[in-house]
């Protein structure tokens, strides 16, 4: 079945006033970043994702679940009209979860109980060699649906990419334990398996840049983590597993590599206690933002005093740190919340 955008979905998805609204958004977020935003509201964010609401539609008919999710889009687009809050409208390229490079290098990847899961690699640490990315499922439905966001014509949408995750959150998925007690014990071997992995990172980043235009590229999860365009995003979640010499030596100089394929830098995403590992952040210069949600949201005084001031942080508030405290903290500066506008006013 061919799939095709409605007349009326692409003029929506093209209107020049929405466009411009984004770009407003975006030329707010530069100045956030270069220190020299003066608006009086805190910057806030809370995207409006498209979504197919054919079950299992992205992976049988990777086209129509892009045409689908463009129609949900058009269908909501007033909402981006939010004069106090950045509503970007966003798709979400979701392929297999955080679970898409793991099957790039070969990984059963598998779904269950509403979640996709993958089984670790049977090879030793020390082994790993650089897969053929372009004969991977996970790739060729990635560029069906990129084709078809971009045969769709449209220029509002931001497009989020797959999960390419980051190079300590990917070898953990193929390897497990394996990986950390060889980063320990054959820290020679760890490197070799750690260089592979993030080298195939890097390749897939510059794939997607030759592919999207670079003001529409997002990494991923823009509705809540939306940066300036020309930004890419590494995932700290597993870096609480490991103490900040580790960090330092194995795995911040591969991280920064990665964000430096962007000429803007990007993100770290934390979403447990990675406190310990400030100290490399503030010196990574590729880093420009992090990105805080459940237990990492509760450290929000210690990233506000311990980064570069250069540094933005992205806030999911939770009931541990509330929008009003975060702004206390911080005096709503360098600071970006995630969610609805009515709780984000300063007093």
């Amino acid at each position: 079945m061919n799939a095709k955008l409605s007349d009326a979905a692409r003029h929506i998805l093209n209107d020049p006033q929405l466009i411009s609204i984004r770009e407003n958004w975006f030329a707010r977020l530069r100045s956030l970043f270069a220190g020299t935003d003066d608006a009086k509201t805190v910057f806030a964010i809370n995207g409006i994702n498209g979504n197919s609401k054919t079950p299992g539609l992205l992976y049988s008919e990777p086209e129509r679940w892009m045409i689908e999710s463009l129609e949900n889009l058009a269908e909501n687009a007033e909402r981006a009209k939010n004069a106090d809050i950045f509503a970007p409208l966003c798709i979400q390229n979701g392929i297999f979860g955080v679970h898409f490079v793991d099957s790039i290098f070969g990984c059963n990847v598998y779904y269950e109980y509403g979640q996709w899961y993958s089984g670790y690699l049977k090879c030793e640490v020390g082994k790993l060699s650089f897969p053929d990315i372009g004969e991977s499922e996970a790739w060729q439905l990635t560029r069906r649906v990129t084709d078809a966001f971009l045969a769709a014509d449209v220029q509002l949408p931001v497009y989020g990419l797959p999960t390419i995750a980051s190079v300590l959150n990917i070898a953990v998925n193929l390897y497990g334990e394996r990986i950390l007690t060889a980063m320990l014990c054959d820290p020679g071997a760890a490197a070799h398996d750690l260089k592979i992995i993030n080298d195939v990172l890097v390749d897939l980043h510059r794939r997607m840049i030759a592919l999207l235009p670079a003001g529409q590229l997002q990494p991923v999860i823009p509705d809540g983590r939306i940066q300036m365009p020309e930004s890419g995003q590494i995932c700290g979640c597993t870096t609480q597993l490991i103490s900040p010499e580790c960090y330092r030596d194995m795995i911040a100089p591969l991280d920064g590599e990665l964000l430096g394929v962007y000429p803007n830098g990007g993100m770290v995403h934390l979403c447990g206690a990675h406190e310990h590992h400030i100290p490399a952040f503030r010196d990574m210069k590729t880093l420009r933002a992090v990105q805080l949600n459940d237990r990492a949201s509760e450290g929000l005084a210690k990233y506000h005093a311990g980064l570069r001031h250069d540094q933005i942080i992205y806030l999911n508030p939770c009931d541990a740190m509330p929008a009003k405290k975060a702004v206390d903290i911080t005096g709503g500066k360098r600071l970006v919340l995630v969610g609805e506008r009515e709780i984000f006013k300063k007093p």
